[in-house]
């Protein structure tokens, strides 16, 4: 098959495909509209996050097999028009949940032990402790909302806790040893600490609203290394001046662009986002929960062997 890669990716990606006895072509600086003009010469593409696929896009692909996302969601491909084509969709989950899970009890370790905090005063010549006195996240009850690969990988993590982990999923029946599953409502009732493992759905979006927010009997941390557009942060900011919300660790925002590679669409700065930057109640990273130099290598491998399964 011709492939086509439109982002730059782990070596062996290519190298493997090449093993295969397919043809690729790298072109990682030709606009989507380029792109598009080509696309009816390829069998393959394999993209990130570079732009997005839609209808147009698509019905110039008249040859194309399958479509490849080194990542975990395919949020950015017209999935039903593509399906409707015959077009094999091919994520990666697998390649970085165990990075997710990691960065996750992360922001969420360091915010419970107020580490960013203590590092930015005893940088400055200070040493004050009782401000900087943690909490422990032993005894806690932790919620996880979406319990697929990331999900669980987090739950994993965790294990070496003394916590509670529920999970709630839209799907039945996906609880395990890590975690129990129960209802929505349940989870609100007694998680005191919250993480988003969900993909970017009409059903997430805008999720963690004020109303979500006010269902939580016990004031509650909240980690998001899934989407961006999943918590609204107005709600967010309002909650975490009340204390509803005791910290947040933001892998995500929903400023991002579509393509994670930069947070603004223009130079105004939103509130929200002034307020998060700001606050000693937030830890933020840039959309890396998944972009370790571990997974950069398992993406690419879990490409190639689905490609394989599928084509071989």
């Amino acid at each position: 098959m011709n492939i086509l890669h439109v982002d730059t990716n782990h070596p062996l990606l290519v190298e493997q495909l090449e093993a295969l006895g397919h043809y690729n072509e790298i072109d990682i600086l030709s606009s989507k509209s380029e792109i598009t003009a080509k696309i009816s010469h390829y069998d393959g593409l394999v993209i990130r996050s570079r732009f997005s696929i839609d209808k147009a896009f698509l019905d110039r692909a008249k040859n194309l097999k399958f479509i490849a996302r080194v990542g975990a969601g395919l949020e950015n491909i017209d999935l039903a028009c593509a399906r409707q084509k015959g077009i094999h969709l091919i994520a990666a989950p697998e390649g970085n949940r165990n990075a997710v899970g990691e960065h996750a009890l992360a922001l969420l370790l360091a915010l419970l032990n107020k580490l960013n905090q203590a590092n930015q005063d005893v940088c400055r010549g200070l040493w004050p402790r009782e401000v900087n006195r943690g909490v422990e996240l032993g005894g806690k009850t932790v919620g996880i909302i979406g319990y697929g690969h990331m999900g669980k990988a987090f739950a994993k993590k965790l294990k070496g806790f003394d916590v509670e982990v529920l999970c709630q999923d839209i799907k039945p029946n996906v609880g395990d040893e890590n975690a129990t599953q129960v209802s929505l409502k349940t989870l609100q009732s007694r998680a005191e600490v919250l993480s988003l493992h969900t993909p970017e759905t009409t059903l997430t979006k805008r999720m963690v609203n004020r109303q979500f927010i006010d269902k939580f009997t016990k004031p509650f941390w909240l980690i998001n290394t899934a989407r961006g557009s999943s918590v609204v942060s107005e709600d967010l900011v309002s909650a975490l001046e009340t204390g509803q919300i005791l910290g947040a660790g933001l892998d995500v925002l929903e400023y991002e662009k579509k393509s994670f590679e930069a947070l603004f669409d223009n130079a105004n700065i939103p509130d929200a986002l002034q307020y998060l930057t700001q606050s000693d109640k937030v830890l933020l990273s840039p959309h890396v929960a998944g972009w370790t130099k571990e997974s950069h290598k398992k993406l690419a491998q879990t490409i190639v062997d689905k490609i394989r399964v599928i084509f071989h």
